[in-house]
């Protein structure tokens, strides 16, 4: 009875097992292939964030209506970035930029505005700002400029106030030839001459550098007692070490007297 039993489990049960265990190998290999993917240490050094370089600068800066807008960015900005050609006004303050170099504003002619103010800004080479045939303000405030490169002939204000700025560094005509500039700001550099100043100027700012003494010829013109600087209406000497008092034919052709507390 028990042989009789088994041969009919036997007969029944095993190809029906059999079937079975074949239809699921085939149904398991029908099933799609997953892809593996290895998730990132992120202790891992190698995929650390890329640097601010390695980024699309619309992406890492704000782009809107021919104004780019860099500031405080992050990851640390060290270099000027590539900008869109419409570009009209950039203001790229308070970063990490250490060099302005021939290349950074090369094909950049549309340029009328540069604001770098709060970098560490120590070397401008002298070709960086001579293709900006429409560049009128150049702001390079609270940066480590020991000398100026050649400025854009259409400036209208040039502020380099808060600088390393010496007077070797800056050449005696480099704002004499730009017949355009309005306002110009070195205060707080280390200044020991005043340079030349176009005729177009209204204000000037040179308060706290190391200027000891000027000439008749410095505002005005000391063999000319009748040339009035009309355009002329601000000027700043306060913090040198010099006495206005002693250059009393040093202000006759200017509208008012320079502005400031004085010894």
């Amino acid at each position: 009875m028990m042989h009789l039993r088994t041969f009919i489990f036997t007969s029944v049960m095993l190809p029906w097992i059999l079937s079975s265990a074949a239809k699921y190998e085939y149904m398991e290999a029908r099933k799609p292939q997953k892809d593996i993917v290895n998730l990132p240490d992120s202790n891992n050094d190698q995929d650390a964030a890329p640097a601010a370089e390695d980024l699309p600068t619309c992406l890492l800066c704000v782009c809107l209506s021919g104004s780019v807008y860099c500031e405080e960015v992050s990851p640390e900005m060290s270099s000027v970035p590539a900008l869109p050609k419409e570009t009209a006004y950039l203001y790229a303050r308070f970063n990490k930029i250490t060099r302005i170099r021939n290349g950074d504003f090369a094909d950049m002619a549309t340029l009328r505005r540069i604001d770098l103010s709060g970098n560490l800004i120590a070397e401008i080479e002298d070709g960086a700002f001579s293709k900006l045939s429409n560049l009128e303000e150049l702001t390079l405030t609270e940066n480590r400029l020991a000398r100026l490169p050649v400025l854009p002939t259409k400036l209208v204000s040039f502020n380099a106030n808060l600088n390393k700025l010496k007077t070797q560094g800056v050449k005696a005509t480099a704002f004499k030839k730009l017949t355009k500039l309005a306002y110009l700001y070195l205060g707080d550099n280390e200044l020991t001459a005043v340079p030349q100043l176009p005729e177009s100027l209204h204000v000037v700012h040179l308060h706290n550098n190391k200027i000891s003494t000027i000439t008749d010829e410095t505002f005005c013109q000391g063999n000319n007692s009748h040339y009035i600087r009309t355009n002329m209406y601000e000027v700043r000497l306060d913090g040198n070490p010099l006495m206005v008092s002693g250059h009393p034919e040093s202000f006759i052709c200017l509208q008012s007297l320079p502005i400031g507390w004085y010894n």
